[in-house]
């Protein structure tokens, strides 16, 4: 198993949640107006809540929380910074790594505390990472750590991790936060409680997880980085776009993640600021194998070229993003340049001509008996999603393939992702290993939301664990073209946008920035990834 996209690793609220994040009082958030002076004024230059559209299953990192680092309640050996350059974080600097790059040795912080007061010992890191890596431990990340050999403490403070073979990327994976075993260890790792109230030596303590509501932190005085100025700092989960800009506009949330159509509403409130972020975050659209009308090449190979992906990001994202060929955006130096593929409506029905999809009396192309008509699910309350879902549905049409969009949750969705598709996404910064793996790998196929198109192809598979295997950069980039190349010939997805993401935040602090973000934005990522070091403004 491996690591789930933010489909899996987060749900979006119900009709419960939406009335429950409502329900958020005045007294749980801040005052972005302040008030006239004294205290009042004070706990609100310290006070933060902001608007995120999902909320995690666990706050257990053995069972996947923070994976990917900023997660405010726990550290990793290793963090990001501005730039998503690797820097020290219980580690006091970066890995020594010997010379054929199977063994990664890391010094410790000393001094640093878990928030309970307990010391943090490289009994602490080994704990975890074999935590992660027990066969019994439901952990849907675990096959990220795959390298992983050995995990070791030497009584020098260091910990050594011995790989099986040279993955290249293996340091980004120790921003993976540490839990404290004295705590974790005496519980059972899939049921205990510490999934819902943990512990960490991060710069936030959880003060309060109401389910679909909020997740409320306070600032953990003794943090080895030093105590934040912000010292409570809540997430309000509200799964609807347009209520999030609605309680951002009454000054019930100081920040919040928004479609760009909504952010465009505050662009002359002059007491907000909008932060764009970079990403690798894609949409796109799931093409079941399984399914008699998606799992013919060419009808995949048709809607490839049917769609019009330009005019989904000057339009529905309002230049907020740019087309999508494959996850790999077409700046990185991972992309492939060539698999572009053109908007060409003709191409793609001389495809399914050939290929004896023949148009009935409706228009809508038929074979063997079979009709080319099929579902496609968004979730329900994400406009951008729904917006992708009947724009890819109306290119569709125009080509003789009849898609009907539906609404749902997760819990709708999930069981009919074999064989129905799905308007998803995805995307990972860093390194084409994590983006590509779990989306495209064939063993994937149906564990979890890894492989949701159940895709499977000899060339691909072989490409992907080249790629993984290989500390060699020239033989790594030969392996991602192959992949990149091969989806031109046999797509399991048609790819559509790469989003940025927008957030709107009261201008009332100092240090905002962002990062170049995953898909899993406004939890992890956002201009809050480092509200802990965010200063009030005077």
């Amino acid at each position: 198993m491996v690591a789930r996209s933010i489909h899996g690793a987060m749900r979006g609220a119900g009709a419960a949640a939406l009335a429950g994040a409502l329900a958020l009082t005045a007294a749980a958030c801040s005052n972005p107006g302040g008030e006239s002076g004294g205290k009042g004024a004070t706990a609100a230059r310290e006070t933060a809540v902001v608007g995120i559209a999902y909320e995690p299953e666990t706050l257990s990192p053995l069972l996947g929380y923070g994976k990917d680092g900023n997660s405010k309640l726990f550290d990793g050996l290793l963090t990001f910074d501005a730039q998503m350059a690797l820097k020290p974080a219980l580690a006091v600097a970066l890995p020594e790594v010997s010379a054929d790059r199977l063994t990664y040795t890391y010094k410790l912080r000393e001094g640093v505390q878990f928030s309970d007061g307990q010391p943090f010992t490289a009994k602490d890191v080994v704990f975890t990472y074999s935590t992660i890596l027990d066969p019994k431990t439901n952990n849907p990340s675990k096959g990220e750590l795959d390298a992983i050999k050995e995990v070791r403490a030497d009584r020098d403070g260091t910990v050594v991790f011995t790989l099986k073979y040279p993955y290249a990327p293996f340091a980004r994976r120790t921003v993976l936060p540490i839990v404290p075993e004295h705590i974790a260890g005496k519980q059972d790792v899939n049921t205990g409680d510490f999934a819902t109230a943990p512990v960490g030596t991060g710069p936030y303590k959880l003060l309060k997880w109401s389910r679909s509501e909020k997740i409320a932190f306070e600032a953990n005085p003794s943090y080895w980085g030093g105590a934040p100025k912000v010292k409570k700092f809540t997430m309000a989960i509200i799964k609807d776009d347009d209520v999030r800009a609605t309680r951002l506009r009454s000054g019930d949330l100081d920040g919040a993640i928004l479609p760009p159509n909504l952010a465009q509403g505050f662009e002359k409130d002059k007491h907000k600021k909008t932060h764009t972020a970079k990403t690798y975050d894609y949409r796109n659209v799931t093409l079941p194998t399984g399914n008699k009308v998606t799992g013919d090449t060419a009808v995949r190979r048709a809607l490839d070229l049917a769609v019009d992906r330009k005019a989904m990001a000057d339009k529905i994202l309002d230049g907020a993003g740019k087309p999508a060929y494959g996850p790999v955006p077409t700046g990185s130096p991972w992309f492939a340049k060539g698999t572009e593929r053109p908007h060409d409506p003709a191409a793609a029905q001389k495809i399914l001509d050939e290929a004896g999809w023949k148009p009935g009396a409706d228009g809508i192309r038929e074979k063997n008996g079979v009709r080319a008509a099929f579902p496609l699910w968004y979730l329900s309350g994400d406009k951008l999603r729904q917006d992708h879902a009947l724009a890819y549905a109306s290119d569709a049409k125009k080509a003789g393939i009849d898609i009907t969009t539906q609404s749902g949750t997760w819990e709708v969705i999930e069981p009919k992702m074999k064989d129905e598709a799905v308007l998803a996404g995805g995307g990972s910064p860093g390194d084409p290993d994590f983006d590509q793996y779990t989306l495209l790998k064939s063993s994937l196929a149906g564990d979890g939301f890894n492989n949701m198109a159940w895709y499977a192809d000899p060339a691909v598979d072989k490409a992907l664990d080249d790629g993984r295997r290989s500390g060699d950069t020239a033989v790594r980039k030969a392996a991602y073209d192959t992949i990149q190349r091969e989806l031109v010939k046999n797509p399991g997805y048609t790819f559509l946008t790469h989003i940025d993401h927008l957030y709107v935040v009261n201008d009332r602090w100092d240090g905002l920035s962002t990062q170049t973000e995953p898909h899993d934005h406004g939890l992890a990522a956002g201009p809050w990834w480092n509200v802990e070091t965010w200063t009030p403004k005077k």
